[in-house]
């Protein structure tokens, strides 16, 4: 098994205390942000790194195409979060983010969270006007 503290590092080398966040590197609403987040989750001892890094993928034990369906964190307990449940997990270790893991707790409302987390993710290229999803327009010759 791969160690986080010793083996997971970024393209610079760096490791993080408490666990890492992973992204989409190649979506630009991602990486937007992931970057206005960077500075909050540092403080609080998490590192970014991409999906797309292949000791992401041996990590998590999938393939490509279902790490890259949502954001993921890893912890440095080796706990596993995908989607809204990463997005509530890290809220939990934001004092100010805190009031979204409060809403998870209301009955029903982590469902929503997910469904909606699924809605964002399956359109996050189409906020960044490089949607996938949207019909092509045939021209005819």
């Amino acid at each position: 098994m791969i160690s986080l503290i010793t083996e997971v590092t970024d393209a610079k080398g760096s490791r993080a205390r408490r666990g890492w966040v992973c992204f989409d590197r190649d979506c630009a609403t991602c990486t937007w942000l992931a970057r206005l987040f960077r500075p909050a989750l540092l403080k609080r001892g998490f590192g970014l790194a991409a999906l797309q890094d292949p000791r992401v993928a041996v990590l998590f034990r999938m393939r490509i195409e279902e790490l890259l369906r949502e954001m993921r964190v890893v912890t440095s307990k080796g706990e596993f979060y995908g989607g809204a449940d990463a997005v509530v997990y890290l809220a939990k270790q934001i004092w100010w983010a805190w009031p979204v893991y409060a809403l998870s707790r209301i009955p029903g409302m982590r469902a929503l969270l997910r469904g909606g987390y699924r809605w964002f993710a399956a359109h996050r290229r189409c906020v960044s006007n490089a949607c996938s999803a949207a019909p092509r327009r045939h021209q005819s010759l």
